[in-house]
């Protein structure tokens, strides 16, 4: 009898530049270059070098890069790697300041792939990558104070908080319900920012997240919170050393792919 065996579940991690085409082409080839650099710098702070340096189908997207890892680093990805990427951006800047400022968008998927990574959970971490509430959220926010946004899968998300692992400081409330739907692609994920408190901001744009000790995969009521000023939002916005500042005027122009 023949029989098909499973490949191995990986976790695939990818990121994409924001507004890469804006720029020259000799600025294209350097981001491009210097978002691997990022990465993996990002990842050798919180211990995940070794674990980067034996990435499985490792790919260059043009303004992202994208690969697998062993899902046993999923806690960290989630927990860890979002602050230290938002740190290792600012160093980025420290040494471009000639340069707008980089921000990055992260998916995070977890699946089985082959060692060529040609599957289906590939397309749906680029499918999450390119949200629209994903892509929304860099641009309406301060790219000095802001620059980078998460988005991972339901999947991810249970795994990583129904486990009990540790996760550092991340709680599960941090990370916000949204239904993404790109293309014939229509599943729930979360939104994380470092930083922002998702309790204060415009309760119309995302689906509310859960609240400390709901636990992963329940679903919270929409909660009645004051409305913001028509056409704007304010946040917390906890920029490089906890500075802590609000933007009250944002652009609120968010339409479609919300949940309920």
């Amino acid at each position: 009898m023949s029989q098909s065996r499973l490949w191995p579940y990986r976790a695939v991690l990818a990121v994409d530049a924001r507004n890469f085409s804006s720029h020259t082409s000799t600025v294209m080839r350097q981001i491009n270059a210097d978002i691997q650099r990022v990465v993996e710098g990002a990842l050798g702070a919180i211990g995940l070098g070794e674990d980067w340096e034996g990435r499985a189908f490792p790919q260059h997207t043009g303004d992202g890069y994208v690969a697998g890892m062993d899902t046993a680093v999923l806690p960290a990805l989630v927990g860890w790697f979002p602050e230290a990427l938002q740190a290792a951006l600012w160093q980025w800047r420290r040494a471009n300041p000639g340069l707008p400022p980089l921000q990055l968008r992260v998916s995070v998927h977890v699946g089985p792939l082959p060692d060529d990574g040609l599957g289906v959970p590939m397309v749906h971490t680029h499918r999450l990558l390119d949200d629209s509430a994903l892509r929304e959220l860099l641009a309406r926010v301060d790219p000095k104070t802001y620059n980078t946004a998460v988005i991972i899968s339901e999947r991810v998300y249970e795994d990583v908080f129904e486990s009990g692992l540790a996760v550092g400081g991340a709680l599960a409330s941090q990370f916000a319900a949204r239904f993404v739907r790109v293309k014939t692609f229509a599943q729930p994920a979360r939104l994380h920012v470092p930083g922002l408190d998702w309790g204060i901001a415009d309760p119309s744009i995302f689906d509310v997240p859960e609240r400390p000790g709901d636990g992963p995969g329940r679903t919270t009521a929409p909660q009645h919170l004051p409305q913001p000023p028509s056409g704007s939002v304010s946040f917390s916005q906890y920029g490089q050393g906890g500075t802590q500042g609000v933007n009250p005027t944002v652009t609120n122009h968010f339409g479609g792919g919300h949940q309920s």
